[in-house]
């Protein structure tokens, strides 16, 4: 039966380094314990970006769509501390782009709940304008939350990680047609986020650069359009076209 056709799962439960998180079908992830609640990859003003290198395929209003989808779901969990993790602007140069009506939103939102914008590749010094704290990585007891792997012969994985970066997207194929999205990826210890911005892309989650972070063992769940949906990794479709 495809995705959309079962039952609707809003949300689903997993743990990371024994940390219950629950994964939003909205693209976010909640911690209940703490009342944290998790994005990643907002990419705000990637549309502008695109248009200020004469690449005018995107048009400039995924700032707003993106701004919009974090009130919604700002408003229907409450939480007591927004997280972001990284890549919040697609270039430095997207704070001076933004509108001041989007502007002014996003002020509203950061004012609401206390908010954290944790450093990413792309705005490795988030703008100090937008309110919150900015940090390089922030530990929740055991998990650590970060844009990215830790690299260099010191790194370890801490008992649980959280991170951003990779945007993943998978892919199945059910009933001889392929169906493909945005997801989650995790195998109990490290837990991939999708992007949250309406630009942001993805990448295939069976590509090496993510499912190395990963034990052979890990699971997708993919966001479709009526809910959350589990898939082991021999599930999962390396190539999307080939599941015609």
């Amino acid at each position: 039966m495809p995705p959309e056709r079962r039952k609707q799962i809003t949300e689903i439960e997993t743990r990371i380094g024994g940390r219950p998180i629950i994964l939003d079908h909205s693209g976010a992830a909640w911690l209940p314990d703490t009342g944290d609640l998790l994005f990643a990859d907002l990419h705000f003003e990637k549309g502008s970006a695109f248009a200020a290198r004469g690449q005018g395929m995107l048009p400039p209003y995924d700032t707003a769509e993106t701004l919009r989808r974090l009130e919604v779901v700002c408003a229907r969990l409450r939480p007591a501390r927004v997280i972001c993790l990284g890549d919040t602007l697609h270039d430095l140069a997207g704070e001076v782009r933004m509108s001041d009506g989007d502007r002014g939103r996003l002020a509203r939102l950061v004012s609401a709940q206390d908010w954290v914008w944790v450093a990413g590749n792309h705005d490795p010094e988030p703008p100090a304008d937008f309110g919150g704290e900015a940090v390089a990585e922030l530990r929740i007891g055991d998990v650590m939350l970060r844009h990215d792997v830790e690299t260099g012969p010191d790194a370890a994985l801490p008992v649980g990680e959280i991170i951003g970066h990779y945007h993943p997207k998978a892919a199945v194929r059910v009933r001889g047609r392929w169906i493909s999205g945005r997801c989650f990826a995790t195998d109990g210890r490290r837990l991939i986020l999708p992007a949250f911005g309406a630009f942001a892309g993805g990448l295939n989650v069976r590509e090496p650069a993510i499912s190395g972070l990963l034990s052979d063992d890990f699971r997708a769940y993919l966001i479709g359009r009526a809910g959350v949906f589990a898939f082991r990794r021999d599930q999962l479709l390396t190539d999307p076209k080939r599941a015609a």
